[in-house]
């Protein structure tokens, strides 16, 4: 194997797949980020894989409130939404304070979307109440060199939620996702802190197609600055 060919095997015992890399660089630090369903945690943990990154993940399961908030119980909300952004800050200031800032690693989030999930599931007084808890907060998180944006349906994604069968996810109704997909089309909308790429998910299959995940690899390296779309060829998910 020459030294510019990195190659992953990815979960479930797939094949080893190589992706030529040839003069290109490779973001330092890419964020990996869409709606719940929509293939982000599996995405980062190919591309760590293939560049030999650490990860940097969400820990959903670790939220004790969550699966009460999907199941809509009253004052679910504000709780669950604390609880995230307490646990990201924290996983900011443990890199920071062991100065890990300074490996390559890809992220399934992007911390600056937090009040993009207060603003969907807060109502007013907890929205205001929330936003002065994120303003004292310290937050001084590092850039990514690239962020990448999936996007689908809601109908897809409720689709690919009742497919994977996660119990505290069962809840999950597609007025929320409805709601969900609005509020990340606004917030993308707006963002140029960092290169975006917009991937429509809707039919790539980046876990099944050895093809799929190479193409959007090889595109994801040529994007250095600026907001690039990218909508591959239909391929059905198996």
């Amino acid at each position: 194997m020459s030294d510019n060919t990195l190659s992953t095997s990815a979960p479930n015992d797939r094949p080893v797949r190589q992706i030529d890399i040839g003069d290109r660089s490779i973001p330092r630090f890419i964020a990996v980020e869409g709606p719940i369903g929509v293939g982000k945690t599996t995405l980062t943990k190919f591309l760590a894989d293939s560049f030999n990154y650490e990860t940097l993940l969400e820990q959903a399961e670790e939220n004790p409130f969550l699966e009460r908030f999907y199941a809509r119980e009253k004052n679910m909300a504000l709780p669950t939404q604390l609880f995230f952004l307490f646990q990201r800050v924290q996983q900011l200031n443990t890199l920071r304070q062991a100065d890990l800032f300074e490996p390559v690693r890809v992220a399934d989030f992007l911390i600056d979307k937090d009040r993009l999930f207060a603003e969907v599931t807060l109502g007013n007084d907890e929205l205001q109440l929330y936003q002065k808890v994120y303003e004292q907060m310290t937050i001084n998180a590092p850039t990514p060199d690239l962020v990448v944006y999936l996007q689908a349906p809601s109908e897809v994604l409720l689709e690919r939620i009742e497919k994977r069968g996660i119990d505290s996810e069962r809840s999950i109704d597609a007025d929320y996702l409805n709601r969900l997909n609005d509020a990340y089309t606004r917030f993308f909308h707006f963002y140029d802190k960092a290169p975006l790429l917009i991937v429509n998910a809707t039919e790539i299959d980046w876990v099944n197609s050895e093809n799929d995940y190479r193409d959007l690899v090889d595109y994801m390296l040529t994007i250095s600055s600026g907001r690039h779309y990218y909508n591959p060829r239909p391929a059905l998910f198996k």
